[in-house]
C-alpha cells in the first residue's frame, strides 16, 4: 500500500508499505477515505517531538471503510464507513470511564501520562496513522464511529480532531455569559475553538496570530476580532489589558503549543536548542494577560520534557489552568448533531487537496505557510468516494 513514510525533520515521503494485518481480537482494518495533514504533524515534522522514529507513517485524523475486523469486534462491521478519533482508547480503563479517552491508561505502554495517538511519535505509543492507504485501528468496539447517513465525509474527518479539540478548548475555559476570550493561534483548531467559544456565551472574542491570511479567515469564519502581533501591537500581554481596560481577558486559550513566535530566547531555547519542550511563548502570554482568577486553556501541543513558564504569576493571580488531549468519543454525539444542524461548518476550514503520492509537497506548504494554506486534505488513489 502506499503511504506516507518519515525519514527526519522535514523529510517525509510517500513510499510502498506493507498492508496492516489484525494483531488482536478487537482490531479492525479500515481503507483510508480522508485524511488530514494537522498542524501538530509539524511538530513531528520538524523534530520537535521525542523518539519520533523513521519509518513512522503520521495522521490521527482519517475516515475509512472497514475492510476486516478482528473476533471480537461487534459495535462495527466490513462495509462501515466510519471517522476514526485520534485517541487510542480502550473504554475499560479508570480514566475511559471517566470520560477521557485522551488519557487513556491501557494504550500507550510508553508514557504514563498521554494515552495512545495514532501516528504521533512512540511517546503516544507508536502507532502508525492514517496517512496512508489503509490503518489499522486498535479497539475497534470503542473508537470508530459510524458516519452518520448523509454527513459530507470532508465534515465528518474533522470531526476526528479538529472540531473536538476546539470545542473541549473552548469548555475548558470555563466560559461565562459575556466573558472576552482571547485566543492565541489561529491555525484549524485556534479557528474552531474561537468559532466555538461563542456556543458558551462569549460575549467578545479576539485571536491574535501573525499570519494575516489566516487572521482574516478566522475573522470571517469565527466572527471575532482578528489581530498581527507583529503589526498591530508592540506587546500582545499590554494589548490584551488595553483592550479590557487594564482588567485581562476572562479567558485565554493557548491553541498554538510548541513553535510559537514572538520572543527570541523562547524560540532558541526551545525550538533551535530543544533545551525545553518548544517554545511556550504564547503560554507566557496568555498568563500574563488573563485577569486574576481567570482561567488558561490550553490545547497545543508541547513536548513531554520541562517548559520555561512564569508559575508565580500563575500562583499570585490566583489562575486556573485547564489542559487535556480532546476527548473526542465523549464530545461526538453534541459535535455531529451541531455539524448536522449547520451550527458548525468543519469542511470550510479545508483549502487544499492533495494526492498522497505528493504528501512530501503538502508537508512543505503548510509548513512554511504557503499558499494561504489553511488546513490540507490527502486525497488517496484506493478511496472511490
Amino acid at each position: 500500500m502506499l503511504a506516507m513514510d518519515y525519514r527526519g525533520p522535514k523529510r517525509v515521503r510517500a513510499t510502498e508499505k506493507p498492508m496492516p494485518e489484525i494483531k488482536h481480537p478487537q482490531d479492525a482494518i479500515v481503507r483510508v477515505t480522508r485524511s488530514c495533514i494537522c498542524g501538530s504533524d509539524l511538530h513531528l515534522y520538524n523534530g520537535n517531538v521525542p523518539d519520533t522514529r523513521v519509518g513512522s507513517t503520521f495522521g490521527h485524523e482519517f475516515t475509512g471503510i472497514v475492510e476486516e475486523v478482528g473476533p471480537d469486534v461487534t459495535k462495527i462491521k466490513v462495509g462501515d464507513h466510519v471517522l476514526v478519533p485520534f485517541n487510542v482508547a480502550c473504554g475499560e480503563c479508570h480514566f475511559c470511564k471517566q470520560g477521557m479517552f485522551g488519557n487513556c491508561h491501557e494504550s500507550n505502554t510508553q508514557a504514563s501520562a498521554v494515552g495512545g495517538i495514532f501516528g504521533y511519535s512512540h511517546t503516544a505509543g507508536g502507532y502508525n496513522g492514517g496517512q496512508a492507504e489503509y490503518a489499522r485501528v486498535p479497539y475497534a468496539n470503542v473508537g470508530p464511529t459510524v458516519i452518520p447517513e448523509g454527513m459530507d465525509p470532508d465534515d465528518a474527518v474533522l470531526l476526528t480532531d479538529v472540531v473536538p479539540t476546539g470545542y473541549q478548548a473552548a469548555e475548558m475555559a470555563g466560559i461565562q455569559p459575556g466573558d472576552t476570550v482571547v485566543v492565541f493561534g489561529a491555525g484549524p483548531v485556534g479557528i474552531m475553538a474561537a468559532r466555538c467559544c461563542w456556543l458558551f456565551g462569549a460575549g467578545r472574542v479576539i485571536i491574535i496570530d501573525k499570519e494575516d491570511y489566516r487572521l482574516e479567515f478566522a475573522k470571517n469564519y469565527a466572527n471575532c476580532e482578528a489581530y498581527n502581533f507583529e503589526k498591530d501591537m508592540d506587546d500582545p500581554v499590554v494589548f490584551i489589558k488595553k483592550a479590557t481596560d487594564f482588567m485581562g481577558a476572562d479567558c485565554v486559550i493557548d491553541a498554538v503549543g510548541a513553535e510559537a513566535a514572538g520572543n527570541a530566547m523562547q524560540t532558541i531555547t526551545g525550538r533551535k536548542l530543544l533545551l525545553q519542550a518548544g517554545s511556550a511563548t504564547a503560554l507566557h502570554w496568555a498568563i500574563n494577560s488573563v485577569k486574576k482568577g481567570g482561567v488558561i486553556s490550553i490545547v497545543g501541543v508541547y513536548g513531554p520534557t520541562d517548559n520555561l513558564v512564569p508559575i508565580g504569576n500563575v500562583l499570585n493571580k490566583g489562575l486556573t489552568i485547564r489542559a487535556n488531549q480532546a476527548s473526542v468519543k465523549r464530545l461526538l454525539p453534541r459535535l455531529i448533531e451541531h455539524v448536522q444542524n449547520g451550527v458548525i461548518k468543519p469542511k470550510e476550514l479545508i483549502t487544499h487537496r492533495i494526492p498522497l503520492e505528493e504528501v512530501a509537497d503538502g508537508y512543505r506548504m503548510f509548513s512554511a505557510k504557503l499558499d494561504n494554506c489553511i488546513k490540507p486534505l490527502l486525497v488517496f488513489p484506493s478511496a472511490n468516494i
